[in-house]
């Protein structure tokens, strides 16, 4: 579900940040302050954590920034977990369920560690955008 068609009742944290690698400390930060607040499970709280820096680190590598210059992060809770979404400017590769990676890869098992901590995720792109959403259970 899309942050636009929430119910009235749920929170939701929209974060503009700059598309740079800073970016990634600073929303782990407010996303563990909104975490806690919530009162969420250290476990749960780590893994959202770890989500939402793998999501962000891909789009800041892989993707160029939105039409404004920068990358948006998104996160709510709700009775399916803590969802977290990152919209980037669309890069030409497609974030993709990883099978295997070589043992020697010293890369690519970001998104299998999404796969492995979430119930769900997958990506959503519009013309000049794509967001990557995921839910990490509580």
């Amino acid at each position: 579900m899309s942050s636009a068609t929430l119910p009235a009742d749920v929170s939701v944290v929209d974060v503009v940040l700059p598309h740079e690698v800073s970016a990634v400390a600073a929303a782990r930060r407010r996303l563990q302050e909104y975490l806690t607040r919530a009162r969420v499970a250290g476990g749960t709280c780590d893994d959202a954590q770890l989500v939402l820096s793998e999501l962000l680190s891909n789009a800041i590598r892989y993707a160029p920034a939105l039409p404004t210059g920068d990358v948006r992060a998104a996160w709510w809770i709700d009775k399916a977990g803590v969802h977290l979404e990152v919209t980037d400017g669309c890069g030409e590769t497609e974030p993709q369920r990883v099978t295997e990676a070589h043992p020697e890869s010293i890369g690519g098992r970001g998104l299998a560690i999404v796969d492995v901590l979430t119930s769900d995720w997958g990506v959503r792109t519009a013309e000049k955008q794509r967001t990557v959403h995921a839910v990490v259970p509580l």
